[in-house]
C-alpha cells in the first residue's frame, strides 16, 4: 500500500490514505456549528486529505462534553451543517462525523477555560453513566444509566445518524474511546453493574453493538461506519488490546468497515506510554489478528513516519490530528516530500 493510493470503503473511494482526524472546536452555541467549523473543516479539505472528520458531535444535549459542543439532536444542527459537508464535498474530500456521547465527562468546561466539571448553577446539567462512579475527584457523579436512559441513548445515536445522512456526511465515526459514554461502558473500571450491560466482556459491549446495529439500520449500506477504539486504558485490570481484538471481530459483521485505534482516556492519571506512533501497533495488532482495516492515530507528525505506516501494512489510514490543526496543508506537503502528485484547486496553482 501506498499513503497517496486510493482507499476503497463500500462505495466510496478515498483519494489517499490520509484523514483528519475528529478534533473538538468547542466553538458553537446550542449545538449549531458556524462559520469557524466551515472553515476549520473546508480547509483541511482544500488541504488535500481524503477524509474530514467533524468533531466529537453530540446525539444529545446531554452528551456534550461541553456547552459550547457541536451536536446532531435537532433540525436547525442538521441545516447548519449542510453547506460545511457540501464545501468539503466539492474539494474531493469525503465529509465525516463523528457521533458521541460524553457520558460522566460531560457538562465540563472548556480546556482553555480550566477544563474541568461545571459547578453548580455554571450552566452544569445531570451526567449520565453505566455506573455511579466520577471521572475523577472533583468530578460530577454521575447518574447510572437505567433501561429506559438505555434505549434513550441507543435511539439517540439512531437519530443522529439519520440527520447525518440528512446534513451530507459521507461516513460515521461512532465514538467508543476515550473515557466517554461508550468507552465507560467497555472498561471493567467504569462499568460496575450487575444486569446485562455489565459484568461480562458480551455484557460491556452489549450497548456498543446496539447502537452499531441501530445505526445501520439508517445508515446506507454504500456508505461506511467506523468506530473509535481506545485499544487499552493503560490501567490494570481495564480494557485492553486483546478485548479490542476480540470486540472488532464482532463488530465487523455488524457492519463496521474500520477501527480507528487510539488508546486511555478513561483513567484521569493513567501512565501512558508516549512517543512517535505510540499507538501504531494496536492499530496493527486489531488489523492482522481482526482480520479488519484500522486506522493509525498519535503523535504522527512527518509525512516519511505516515508512509511507512501505510507501506508496512500496520494500517490502511492515518488519522492526523496536532499536526492538521498545525499544517491544514499536511497532505499536500507530504505528496511533494513523497513525490506524489496531488494537483492544487485551481485558484492556487500559481503557486505550485
Amino acid at each position: 500500500m501506498d499513503l497517496f493510493s486510493p482507499f476503497p470503503q463500500r462505495t466510496l473511494t478515498l483519494r489517499n490514505r490520509i484523514v483528519v482526524s475528529p478534533m473538538c472546536q468547542y466553538s458553537a452555541q446550542d449545538g449549531v456549528p458556524n462559520h469557524w467549523h466551515l472553515v476549520h473543516l473546508g480547509s483541511r479539505a482544500v488541504g488535500g486529505a481524503a477524509a474530514v472528520i467533524a468533531e466529537a458531535t453530540a446525539v444529545s444535549p446531554e452528551g456534550r462534553i461541553s456547552p459550547q459542543d457541536v451536536g446532531l439532536w435537532n433540525d436547525a444542527q442538521l441545516q447548519a451543517w449542510r453547506p460545511i459537508t457540501q464545501f468539503i464535498r466539492e474539494h474531493g474530500a469525503v465529509p465525516g462525523v463523528q457521533l458521541s456521547h460524553a457520558g460522566r465527562k460531560a457538562s465540563a468546561h472548556r480546556p482553555w477555560e480550566g477544563g474541568g466539571a461545571l459547578p453548580a448553577g455554571q450552566g452544569d446539567w445531570t451526567t449520565v453513566a453505566p455506573s455511579a462512579i466520577p471521572f475523577d475527584e472533583g468530578w460530577h457523579v454521575p447518574e447510572a444509566l437505567d433501561a429506559i436512559g438505555l434505549r434513550k441513548v441507543v435511539s439517540d445515536f439512531r437519530a443522529a445518524a439519520q440527520r447525518a445522512l440528512a446534513a451530507g456526511f459521507q461516513l460515521i465515526e461512532l465514538h467508543a474511546a476515550h473515557g466517554y459514554l461508550l468507552h465507560q461502558f467497555l472498561s471493567p473500571l467504569s462499568n460496575r453493574r450487575g444486569d446485562d450491560y455489565g459484568g461480562s466482556f458480551e455484557n460491556r459491549t452489549r450497548l456498543l453493538r446496539e447502537i452499531v446495529a441501530a445505526v445501520r439500520e439508517v445508515w446506507p449500506q454504500e456508505l461506511p461506519l467506523w468506530v473509535r477504539l481506545s485499544a487499552t486504558d493503560w490501567s490494570e485490570g481495564g480494557w485492553d488490546v486483546e478485548q479490542s481484538v476480540r470486540l472488532a471481530r464482532e463488530l465487523k459483521p455488524l457492519g463496521v468497515d474500520l477501527i480507528d485505534t487510539s488508546s486511555g482516556g478513561l483513567v484521569a492519571h493513567a501512565k501512558i506510554a508516549l512517543g512517535p506512533g505510540y499507538q501504531v501497533p494496536f492499530a496493527a495488532r486489531i488489523r492482522e489478528e481482526a482480520q479488519i482495516a484500522t486506522g493509525a492515530v498519535g503523535l504522527i507528525t512527518t509525512p516519511a513516519q505516515a508512509a511507512a505506516v501505510v507501506a508496512e501494512g500496520k494500517a490502511d489510514v492515518v488519522l492526523i490530528a496536532r499536526e492538521s490543526l498545525r499544517d491544514p496543508y499536511f497532505p499536500r506537503r507530504a505528496a511533494q516530500e513523497l513525490g506524489a502528485a496531488v494537483p492544487p484547486p485551481v485558484q492556487y496553482q500559481r503557486a505550485w
